[in-house]
């Protein structure tokens, strides 16, 4: 079904001619890997990644790379010289940068305006209110002048407690007691405290506008973190929630992304309360976790979608072919170093398992070192079908 449904919407695409388009990427980890490997024949762009390490894994699935810091904005400026449109992977980039060569008339997508607002989480929170886009209750202040009355606006004993720059994966997220403020706090200097929700159900949005304001949105996808590492574990579309409610959150994810003014792809992650209020907790301008399972559920890829966008090419069917589930590879907290996962052929065995290893060549605790994917005819097979690999999915050492 899906090998069918796919290779008639690529045949649907070939019609669609545009010249080679060079695309340049700053980042080189596995969201970069994987857009270069949607590239398919018919689709002319070619890549160059700018990345520190040539042990990156975007590396090894292109010819070009530029050896750099994603912060030197002359390493910055070199990609740009062999590049006709530039993206990035991966948000904590020299952002003054790509507004200077956007001014010397450089294509930049999404647009350096957007990642200003994004990189910022108070920023981006403030974002949010501009533009009456519902989010949790928030205030930004400085650890050291964290005051008892502002910690009494938010209910309960827990609040969320993050660092307004730098996070990633999890990192600069932490669920703290009020107690623990400010004299205990995980982060120092400027933060963003917002409302503890619990038992809120974690839903995302992937979201394409296309450089003539196009846009398609991604069916909502159900989420489940971590709790001590704050990464997803586990994540599944269709969610389990009302053709009503998943209408609503998908208007409020296009709302929010029409708002920025700019193409790209964007993944809208939101907080589904229990009262069924929907509030925006992040935007990531790329690529993002939560849309690994596009890959073989949906008709276009949110990779795919990807180079649709940067090469101007017609957005690409956004509908599920089938239930589909993504589990993260992770490393384990007592391994570092090379690794290898166990019994791979095994798992792929009956054609509806699905392994995307990153071609990290070190392992270490929580480091995301690969994705499985499962396919199912219902929603119910897939969840039984993904509970009994997650179990199975083992890295062990070399």
């Amino acid at each position: 079904m899906a090998k069918n449904a796919r290779t008639k919407f690529h045949v649907v695409f070939r019609a669609y001619l545009c010249p080679m388009i060079r695309i340049g990427i700053i980042g080189g980890g596995q969201l970069g890997m994987m857009s270069i490997e949607a590239k398919y024949q018919s689709l002319p762009v070619e890549f160059t990644v700018l990345e520190q390490s040539i042990d990156c894994p975007a590396a090894a699935v292109t010819n070009n790379f530029v050896a750099g810091s994603l912060q030197n904005a002359n390493d910055i400026q070199t990609l740009a010289s062999q590049s006709d449109v530039l993206t990035w992977e991966i948000e904590h980039i020299n952002v003054d940068a790509l507004i200077a060569l956007e001014k010397e008339g450089k294509t930049i997508i999404p647009k350096p305006s957007v990642l200003k607002t994004i990189q910022d989480k108070g920023t981006q929170k403030q974002f949010f209110t501009q533009h009456n886009i519902p989010t949790a209750p928030y205030i930004l202040t400085n650890i050291n002048q964290i005051t008892p009355q502002q910690l009494d606006q938010f209910p309960g004993e827990k609040v969320v407690l993050k660092t307004r720059t730098g996070g990633y994966d999890g990192k600069g997220v932490s669920i703290v007691s009020k107690t623990q403020l400010p004299h205990e706090s995980p982060f120092q200097g400027n933060v963003l405290i917002e409302s503890f929700i619990p038992n809120a159900l974690e839903i995302a949005i992937i979201v394409a506008i296309g450089q003539d304001g196009e846009h398609a949105v991604y069916p909502a996808i159900e989420m489940y973190f971590n709790t001590k590492s704050n990464l997803v574990e586990f994540l599944f579309s269709p969610a389990r929630i009302s053709p009503e409610i998943e209408a609503k959150a998908q208007e409020i994810s296009l709302k929010c992304i029409q708002k920025l003014n700019s193409p790209g792809l964007f993944a809208v992650e939101l907080f589904l309360t229990p009262d069924q209020q929907i509030l925006v907790n992040e935007i990531a301008p790329r690529p993002h976790n939560s849309g690994h399972h596009t890959i073989e559920g949906c008709y276009c890829s949110q990779f795919e979608q990807f180079l649709r966008i940067l090469s101007g090419a017609p957005l690409g069917d956004t509908s599920l072919i089938q239930p589909a589930a993504m589990i993260n590879i992770v490393g384990p907290e007592n391994i570092s170093g090379p690794y290898h996962l166990h019994n791979e052929k095994e798992l792929t065995a009956n054609g509806d398992v699905f392994i995307h290893m990153y071609r990290k060549s070190e392992t270490r605790p929580q480091r995301k070192l690969g994705h499985a994917t499962v396919i199912a005819d219902t929603l119910e097979e897939l969840l039984s079908k993904a509970e009994a690999l997650r179990s199975q999915l083992q890295i062990i050492a070399d």
